[in-house]
Formats: C-alpha cells, structure tokens, sequence
C-alpha cells in the first residue's frame, strides 16, 4: 500500500460507513484523517495492505492496528478488512486477511482480535470463521446507527505459538 492509494481506500470505506455496520463510525473520515490513520499503523510497524487485480483500482485493503495502547497487549493486535462495493465473493478478502495474518505473526504477534460490527453481517463472520477465527462473545446492542441498535461480534485467533508457550 502507497500513500497514493488513499483517495482510493477513503471512496471505499466511505461507502461502508455511509452503508453499513461494519464500521461504528456515521461520517465519513477525509483522506487526510486517513492519512493519518495509515501512518499510525506503518509507524507502528505493522502491515497495512490493499488489493488489485493487475494495474486495476482497488478492490479491497486490511490493516492491523494494536489492540489497546496498554503495554500488556502489545502482542495483540486487531484486524480491519473492507472490499469495495461490487468486489465481495471474489476471495479478496480472505486473500486480504489470511496476508495479515501471516505479516502479523512473523512478526512475533501472539493474538487476532476481530471486532465485527453487526451481528448479521454473515459475511465478515464467515470469513474470520473461514481464517481460523473462532467466536468469543458479543457486545448486544452497543452501538446505534442507521435508525437502530447495532451488535458487535468478537473474534479471536492464535498467531504462532499463540499462548502455548511464554515469551523468551
């Protein structure tokens, strides 16, 4: 991912937020907030990705921020994944995800949270589910947007060792 994918990645999920329960957020965030973001991420060190098919536009981008800012988690990262619209079922985002999964746990990353907005949203479920994600609980009803109350699924997968073993 290049700073030049911005303008590409904020059309994307400018349209989530406008559209869906995907992401809590109700007003889209300009390219410089994205900017931003990106650069919080990359300065962190951690991966940042997008997805095209050849020299085509943008079908898709994921990225894994830290969990929380607290020391204790610093092993623990979160993942974000979004396709454009019109590109869902292709395989982009499972391609997207299963990438981070690997970046993350080369480097050293124990823990995969996913935090899903919408207990329908069949789709993300499935996907996480299909990366090797499994079901830890939900938030009922902890967000509103778009006229109703909006669940939030929670997911986790081991990354390497995972806990298995203590850190050396």
């Amino acid at each position: 991912m290049e700073a030049a994918d911005l303008e590409a990645i904020q059309a994307i999920y400018a349209h989530h937020v406008l559209h869906g329960l995907a992401s809590f957020e109700e007003t889209p965030p300009d390219t410089a907030e994205l900017t931003r973001r990106w650069r919080a991420i990359v300065d962190a060190g951690l991966p940042y990705l997008c997805a095209t098919e050849g020299p085509g536009p943008i079908l898709g981008y994921a990225y894994a921020g830290a969990y929380r800012p607290r020391s204790a988690y610093r092993f623990t990262v979160e993942d974000s994944v979004y396709v454009a619209p019109g590109a869902a079922g292709r395989g982009i985002g499972r391609a997207l995800l299963g990438r981070l999964i690997d970046i993350c746990t080369d480097l050293g990353k124990r823990q995969m949270i996913a935090i899903i907005g919408d207990s329908g949203n069949a789709g993300s479920i499935a996907l996480h589910r299909a990366c090797g994600f499994e079901l830890v609980g939900s938030f009922r009803s902890i967000g509103f947007k778009h006229g109703r109350w909006v669940d939030s699924v929670l997911m986790q997968r081991s990354l390497g060792a995972g806990d298995t073993t203590l850190l050396a």
